[in-house]
């Protein structure tokens, strides 16, 4: 790792919403169509993750379990208000890890939304098997499944993810294979393997395994660049999206939202982003026509992940 890479985050940064430390006007995002809307199902998962981005654990409940009414309220707001949405995600901690799931995923799919839910596949998917396959039956590839793998072998992945993790994230992407359903895989660059070494791995795994990946298309196999707040990355002032040749229409800020439900509250709420999940200042309100405003690139996962790194979670 190169010094500049392991630097500390310069604590000047990332502090005015509105300008960043060089007293540059701080680039926003304007909110183009909801697209995306997320749902965060709980932060509770069965994993302990090295560096879980959002800290998720078999302890860890400060996001509650959302249940398929408060689903429901936020669909209803879309058909009211006649919103553009056309993909509803489910993201955790692991969201099999709800019992709701099943039946938020029903309503989602029988009003006409496209689901994916982002699992690590284990056992908390094997309990729901069955209505995973019920709900495949009916709704066929409106429901994809995005599957956490952090490597091709098992090492790496599990230097991550604790041991005994890859095989059975392995026999849970088998199994939604042979069963037909639209998969993908999520990855991260942990390794610091090229890119295209990367997906070489990947590709080899999924032909032996017989599971229908393009490793080598980026959507079917994303990879993440790491997320580290506590190391210095550059703000986005205004005048970066000239110099990157990068539209704001390209963040995830300016086609999705995510619903939240903090331990305690009466009430879910609507947060700009959903990486950022116990940043206040990313907290919009209660209703989507609350969270539509702009929103103040004022976090370092916003340079590192979102601009500069140019991940997207919804493709």
């Amino acid at each position: 790792m190169s010094a500049s890479a392991a630097a500390a985050l310069d604590p000047r940064k990332f502090i005015d919403a509105r300008i960043t430390a060089r007293g540059e006007p701080r680039a926003q995002v304007a909110l183009r169509a909801l697209d995306t809307l997320w749902f965060n199902t709980g932060t509770l998962c069965n994993l302990t993750c090295r560096n879980c981005y959002i800290e998720s654990s078999p302890r860890n409940d400060r996001l509650a379990y959302l249940s398929a009414a408060d689903v429901v309220e936020y669909l209803d707001e879309i058909d009211l208000d006649d919103l553009p949405t056309r993909a509803i995600g489910f993201t955790g901690g692991e969201p099999f890890m709800n019992l709701a799931l099943p039946e938020m995923l029903e309503v989602t799919l029988s009003r006409g939304f496209s689901a994916l839910v982002l699992t690590n596949a284990m056992r908390p998917m094997r309990k729901m098997h069955a209505a995973l396959l019920g709900l495949h039956a009916r709704y066929g590839h409106r429901l994809r499944l995005r599957v956490s793998m952090d490597h091709y072998a098992a090492p790496v992945h599990e230097a991550e993810r604790g041991k005994r993790s890859f095989r059975p994230t392995l026999d849970g992407l088998i199994w939604l294979a042979r069963h037909g359903f639209a998969i993908d895989v999520a990855s991260r660059m942990l390794s610091g393997e090229p890119e295209a070494v990367l997906r070489d791995g990947f590709a080899r795994l999924f032909a032996e395994h017989a599971i229908p990946i393009n490793a080598h298309d980026p959507v079917r196999l994303m990879l993440f660049p790491e997320m580290d707040a506590s190391r210095d990355v550059p703000e986005i002032s205004e005048a970066c999206w000239g110099i990157l040749h990068k539209s704001p229409d390209s963040v995830m800020c300016a086609s999705s939202r995510m619903v939240v439900k903090r331990a305690g509250a009466a009430r879910p709420a609507v947060l700009a982003c959903t990486l950022l999940a116990y940043d206040e200042r990313f907290e919009r309100g209660r209703t989507l026509a609350d969270a539509a405003g702009p929103v103040a690139l004022n976090h370092p996962h916003c340079a590192k992940f979102c601009v500069l790194g140019g991940a997207a979670c919804s493709r």
